[in-house]
């Protein structure tokens, strides 16, 4: 009998192609950085002077021997013909992108942790192997994880931004994500079905057996409500963290739809 199972021996495998490969194939690089999305170039001052009417900016050294010390900032009118050059974004660009290391590496994961699942559930489902546990759900538990750390640290961002207006549309649609799972909560099976009563029902028969001997059975209708409270938080959490970039993802695709008016096909 092996020492280590198929499933060790493939997360082991997972874990190193994904540490080798990062820094020579990333799916999530190569989404970013696969010349569909572009960059505007910056104009230089020579192009802003000619095209606002202005001489060249002269060099220090002229500044000084005319006896003009001080450093006048440029200023063009805001109504001149300005082209802007295009180029594709690069590796290099995105590294100076906020937060693209922590995008880079949670879509790898992301990507091997379901590779991993995908092999977990034919290996089951052809040889059905008995005491093994399936390692593809862990890998499934660490992604939701590392997706509610990022959920927290965008959340962080928007919190700790002078301008208090991304916090002022997360703290209201949280209240309102709870009043709504609160609603959700308070209506009866027949008329919203979600299962959560026969769930509930189910675990408590099977921990009555085990607690009512050491006299815990009146825990049994705390866990109930501390489950519930928790699942209200969870959805007030997580309304909160999607609502605003949801917001701007609407955004952006609207106005790609609008600038993408005459291409049918694009817009598709």
């Amino acid at each position: 009998q092996a020492v280590m199972g198929v499933q060790v021996v493939v997360t082991l495998l997972a874990a190193s192609l994904m540490h080798r490969m990062a820094p020579h194939c990333s799916f999530a690089r190569w989404l970013l950085c696969n010349g569909s999305l572009y960059r505007y170039k910056h104009p230089s001052d020579e192009e802003l002077c000619a095209l606002a009417g202005k001489q060249r900016p002269r060099s220090k050294r002229d500044r000084r021997m005319n006896g003009v010390t001080e450093d006048k900032p440029l200023s063009v009118p805001r109504d001149i013909d300005l082209q802007l050059d295009t180029s594709p974004i690069t590796a290099v660009d995105a590294l100076v992108l906020r937060y693209f290391l922590e995008y880079q590496w949670f879509v790898d994961f992301a990507l091997y942790a379901s590779a991993v699942y995908l092999f977990s559930e034919g290996y089951f489902c052809l040889l059905s192997p008995c005491r093994e546990t399936n390692l593809g759900v862990l890998w499934c538990l660490l992604s939701l994880g590392f997706s509610l750390k990022v959920f927290c640290t965008v959340m962080g961002h928007y919190f700790r931004s002078e301008e208090g207006g991304e916090r002022s549309v997360c703290l209201s649609f949280a209240f309102f994500f709870l009043i709504l799972a609160m609603l959700a909560l308070v209506v009866r099976e027949e008329y919203l079905e979600f299962g959560l009563e026969a769930g509930l029902a189910g675990v408590t028969q099977n921990l009555e057996p085990i607690l009512k001997p050491r006299g815990w059975e009146w825990t049994l209708p705390l866990a109930k409500l501390g489950f519930k409270l928790g699942l209200v938080a969870l959805c007030s959490f997580l309304g909160a963290c999607l609502t605003f970039p949801g917001l701007r993802l609407a955004q952006t695709h609207l106005d790609a739809l609008r600038m993408a008016e005459d291409k049918p096909l694009t817009q598709l």
